[in-house]
């Protein structure tokens, strides 16, 4: 059983930084992680993965040259660096980790896929004022 558990969450003026943390307290190999987000009334979206140990990362396209997703195995966390935020970045965001899984679906498209992850955090909410 993977657990998760996210933080760095907060409110932000657009233009600004903010670091999500997602700590990973059980179940430790995992073949990619990731973070969504969803904001009220709108669908989950796949933000950015990371698969095979940094071999390969992708990126949702409105999150693209801005973000920033990176993993420390020794610490066992996963980090999202957000840059230059917009309000449409206001969202609940959300860790994910595969497992044993070996995350064909994002592997074969090239795009964050939510099919491959089985395990998810609580999330940690993201507000960007204007």
């Amino acid at each position: 059983q993977v657990q998760l558990v996210e933080s760095g969450g907060g409110s932000v003026q657009a233009g600004g930084s903010l670091k999500l943390t997602c700590t990973v307290t059980s179940g430790y190999n995992n073949y990619c992680m990731g973070w969504f987000r969803q904001a009220p009334g709108k669908e989950r979206e796949g933000v950015a993965g990371i698969y095979n140990d940094g071999g390969s990362i992708y990126y949702g396209d409105s999150v693209q040259g801005r973000f920033i997703i990176s993993q420390d195995n020794a610490k066992k966390t996963l980090t999202l660096q957000m840059n230059n935020l917009k309000p449409e970045d206001t969202a609940m965001y959300y860790c994910a980790a595969s497992g044993l899984f070996p995350c064909a679906l994002s592997t074969r498209s090239h795009s964050v896929a939510a099919g491959d992850f089985a395990y998810w955090g609580q999330g940690t909410q993201v507000t960007v004022s204007s």
